[in-house]
């Protein structure tokens, strides 16, 4: 999404800033600095592509159009079920499970550096899209392979996923910063009106391949089951599937592209120039020794003055890059932190029930809608209204919504947090009391003033009662109380452990079980049930086409299986005498249930279901208040923060120096490390001291986060890209 109008459109050197500006004219080639590479290889003599349909675009943009669309949504796609797939498939944690995602993240953002020396230094940028592409093919295959529950234990689907990912952030950082630039070459000098909507064009198909993918891709993952769960290796190999159709689309092209030389990397030489700079200053520390103006001065014995002189100017721009890493690593949450969030709440929208990973595709929809509201609407009317909303004031407003998302993000995670178990500590456990007699039972706990009031048959337990253990396990003697008898029951019970006790009739007489319980809620959304069964005959259950329960008689305890959130009103009962329907009505988002089969009546069984756990209550329509705020903060500072970076160095910058937005990208990187630090010491932490980090940092509070570069505007780690100059 949109970070990638700095990497695609400026990182190379033959695509400038004026690009982006109506009216200007293609740059021609410069004489070469120094320290600049020769061209290298065979580049053909400049053609005339033919055109399209008679007008004065390219025949060979549609080509880059249609790639770029299907790399988009190669990349969004995978990222948008990356951090689900580290949750459930691996089993991680939701700290572990941050730290990978914005790693990965911030390996994307930092691979542009590498193509854009590649590109301009020694192969073009044709043959490194090429090249790199391929590569990025390989990584999507072997993702895919690794999402292949059958193949291989765990560390086979962790070193699979890790390299297949690895080499995705090599590809698709490595044709960044020249698939736009390499389209820009395509038009002919007199031809900037026809670039400059080309790059609408451009622009507008990384919106619509992100957009599509971040609302089809969950929905293949968690629709379509495979190997028995989740199709994780189906929703990375259709990405796959459209990288490798981008690379044949750029292929099937080539003979109509306009292919320029390298002409050199002027990133290495401005870092050069600094370098020099700073170490003959060391170097020249005596009092003896005249002062220079500036400290850049002291590279002038090697490097001439006019390179000196754009260096100093884009020094002082950068602190306008300075608040970036703050904003983006707030903005990249939404793939991960915000992602957990939405596992947590209700997804049913009535018609069309979404899944926590699709609610990516709010940001990218909102910024098509918000760019040409503010262009045309909400500026206009402030400078109407005679107030002067300069470029840092926008910038400051961004910023600001982005906290005020943050802000409701922690709010929601709070009422989230309402229905969660209460937290285990050492030397506690809780306990509740199902009383499946005809009768009122009286339940004591040796030495504990728990259960003051009888517990009447089959009564909606209350919450959980706390029990204090003299260590890591006790045993205490339980007695029952039922007209007039009394019977002791001895059961151990451990710390940290939750525990439901099953109270019964069982030959005229009272029985009971003490079983364990989830101790916290289901993952993903996903609904736990158990079955108790107070027949007299086993019976296996049939709950819909793949889950099969056997249960014994005599009120024994099923495990918990975990069901999609759904209504199962067509399970079967199979006992000794015959086959019964099973209605276990709504199974909802994160609830656990018990579920006590009682009789066989009419042809159907009847049953008594409890809420372990309470469901998800809070609706995921409230996490759209914190999207449009990230959204509208998003074109504000980003949209505005390119623009104003441009027009400060356009008094800098020859038709052909990128250096500045260089530097934004590396402040980007900076962040999204940063972040993968954060999140991985935290997971540190707790293992450590075996806690969850959940427990000590709430998922809501605003974590450093990767992320990537932004020119033109932003969204999930393209934002630059995907918005419309």
């Amino acid at each position: 999404m949109p970070r990638d109008l700095l990497l695609k459109g400026t990182i190379c050197r033959d695509l400038p800033p004026s690009h982006f500006m109506k009216g200007t004219t293609q740059p021609q080639p410069q004489a070469s600095r120094p320290g600049d590479d020769p061209p290298k290889g065979d580049f053909p003599v400049q053609k005339k592509s033919p055109k399209l349909c008679g007008s004065n675009y390219p025949l060979s943009i549609a080509f880059i159009v249609v790639n770029e669309f299907c790399e988009r949504f190669s990349y969004y796609g995978m990222k948008a079920v990356l951090t689900l797939y580290f949750l459930s498939f691996f089993h991680w944690d939701e700290n572990l499970s941050t730290a990978v995602y914005h790693a990965f993240s911030a390996l994307c953002y930092f691979t542009p550096v590498i193509g854009a020396i590649m590109a301009d230094s020694w192969l073009g940028k044709y043959k490194t899209i090429i090249y790199l592409s391929i590569v990025y093919v390989v990584g999507h295959l072997v993702k895919s392979v690794g999402a292949i529950p059958s193949l291989g234990n765990q560390a086979v689907h962790v070193i699979l996923s890790m390299v297949g990912l690895f080499l995705i952030a090599l590809g698709t950082g490595g044709i960044k910063p020249c698939v736009s630039a390499f389209g820009g070459d395509q038009f002919e000098e007199e031809h900037t009106a026809e670039r400059s909507k080309f790059f609408s064009i451009f622009y507008l198909s990384i919106n619509a391949g992100s957009l599509i993918s971040t609302f089809v891709t969950p929905i293949l993952r968690g629709d379509v089951k495979c190997f028995g769960e989740d199709c994780y290796a189906l929703a990375f190999g259709v990405p796959a599937a459209l990288m490798v159709l981008a690379l044949v689309v750029f292929i099937a092209g080539s003979g109509l592209y306009r292919k320029t030389p390298p002409q050199g990397n002027v990133l290495l030489e401005v870092c050069k120039c600094i370098g020099f700079a700073i170490k003959n200053r060391l170097k020249n520390r005596s009092r003896q020794i005249p002062k220079r103006d500036h400290w850049l001065d002291w590279a002038s014995e090697k490097y001439s003055k006019q390179l000196i002189g754009e260096i100093k100017m884009v020094t002082r721009v950068l602190f306008l890059f300075i608040p970036l890493p703050m904003f983006w690593a707030l903005f990249d949450q939404q793939g991960s932190r915000w992602t957990l969030q939405a596992t947590k709440m209700n997804a049913d929208f009535g018609i069309y029930v979404l899944e926590p990973d699709q609610m990516q595709f709010l940001n990218p929809l909102l910024i098509l809608v918000f760019i040409p509201v503010f262009d045309l609407g909400l500026y206009p009317l402030i400078n109407m209204c005679k107030f002067n909303f300069t470029p840092i004031r926008k910038m400051a407003t961004g910023m600001i919504l982005a906290g005020l998302a943050f802000g409701l993000a922690a709010v929601i995670e709070v009422k989230i947090n309402e229905t969660d178990m209460p937290q285990l500590v050492p030397e506690e456990s809780l306990i509740r009391v199902l009383n499946l007699a005809k009768n009122p039972v009286q339940v004591t706990i040796q030495d504990r003033d728990l259960f003051q009031q009888p517990v009447e048959a089959f009564q909606n337990p209350a919450e959980y009662s706390k029990l204090i253990l003299n260590g890591e396990q006790q045993s205490l003697r339980f007695t029952l109380q039922h007209q007039g008898l009394s019977l002791a029951f001895n059961y151990t019970v451990k710390e940290k452990s939750v525990y439901s006790l099953i109270v019964f009739e069982a030959e005229e007489s009272l029985s009971s079980h003490l079983i364990t319980d989830l101790e916290a809620k289901p993952e993903n959304g996903l609904a736990a049930v158990r079955f108790i069964n107070g027949l007299s005959q086993d019976v296996n259950l049939t709950i819909d086409s793949e889950q099969f329960i056997a249960v014994q008689k005599n009120y024994s305890a099923s495990e918990y299986s975990l069901l999609k959130r759904d209504k199962y009103n067509n399970g079967k009962c199979i006992t000794e005498t015959g086959e019964f329907t099973l209605d276990l009505g709504l199974l909802d988002f994160g609830a656990s249930y018990t579920i006590v089969i009682t009789n066989v009546s009419g042809g159907a069984v009847k049953t008594w279901k409890s809420e372990d756990i309470k469901a998800n209550n809070v609706h995921m329509a409230w996490q759209l208040p914190q999207y449009i705020l990230i959204s509208a903060g998003e074109v504000m500072f980003s949209i505005t923060g390119l623009a104003f970076s441009y027009s400060q160095m356009m008094q800098v910058w020859d038709d052909q120096d990128p250096t500045l937005q260089k530097q934004h990208l590396l402040f980007l990187h900076v962040s999204s490390w940063r972040t993968c630090f954060e999140s991985s010491l935290y997971a540190a932490v707790a293992i450590n001291h075996r806690v969850d980090c959940a427990e000590e940092i709430p998922p809501s509070l605003p974590r450093l986060s990767p992320v990537t570069p932004t020119p033109g505007r932003t969204s999930q780690g393209e934002r630059g890209q995907k918005g419309t100059v």
